[in-house]
């Protein structure tokens, strides 16, 4: 679908709900430009993992940032937007459970989000793009057209998750999931700086029972009616 008229997107909502699985499709079919907010802290803390950052030490945190560049290029294979850490690919490594340990911790620093939020408020000046995380639509596009915010049943997010982390490591146990993502939740929602919500005028998209398509008709749906208002 194309259009003259080009929107900002904002995806928001807990973890393992699917967010960037449909925020890139819908960039897709929208022919906009998709960019996964939450693999810009999974690189960071990446990088503060890799050189033993202490996220205490305000002054190393400021030191670290100052290290960092982020950037985002398309996969000519599989045609996604990937995260780069420094010129470096760093999809291969900030899905791992180590980086999901550690994500909330590091994205709960106001330097870290502020650092954050100035690059992807730069990448949504022209519009046409879908951008998912936890504060897109309160923190980062308050002024975002469309806001969904998605959810889904505990249960269903932490099959979701675990599926995702066995599928590269066998070792992996459903409990450590489960415990992981209600440190996140509640890091998440509980954090000083933009904690996770749901903004006053965003959609709740709850997809614990619909499939991946019906889910992103829904969307679909929503974006043209802002698109053609």
């Amino acid at each position: 679908m194309t259009s003259l008229k080009k929107i900002i997107i904002t995806v928001d909502g807990w973890s393992s709900c699917g967010k960037s699985t449909m925020a890139r499709q819908l960039a897709k079919r929208l022919q906009y430009i998709f960019i996964d907010s939450g693999s810009m802290y999974r690189a960071i803390t990446l990088f503060f993992i890799r050189n033993e950052v202490n996220v205490q030490d305000p002054a190393q945190v400021a030191k670290a940032l100052q290290q960092i560049k982020l950037s985002f290029h398309l996969n000519a294979h599989n045609g996604n937007n990937e995260i780069y850490l420094n010129g470096e690919n760093a999809e291969p490594y900030i899905r791992e459970m180590k980086v999901a340990e550690k994500v909330s911790e590091v994205a709960a620093i106001r330097e870290v989000r502020e650092f954050a939020v100035k690059q992807q408020q730069l990448i949504g000046n022209d519009k046409g793009i879908v951008m998912d995380g936890r504060d897109i639509g309160t923190a980062v596009f308050p002024q975002a057209e469309l806001k969904i915010f998605m959810t889904a049943d505990n249960d269903v997010r932490v099959m979701r998750r675990y599926k995702e982390l066995a599928a590269k490591d066998s070792s992996i146990q459903m409990e450590d999931v489960k415990s992981n993502l209600a440190l996140r939740d509640h890091m998440d929602s509980n954090r000083e700086v933009s904690p996770l919500r749901k903004a006053e005028d965003a959609v709740v998209l709850d997809n614990s029972h619909m499939t991946p398509d019906e889910q992103l008709n829904l969307a679909l749906q929503w974006a043209k009616e802002k698109i053609n208002a």
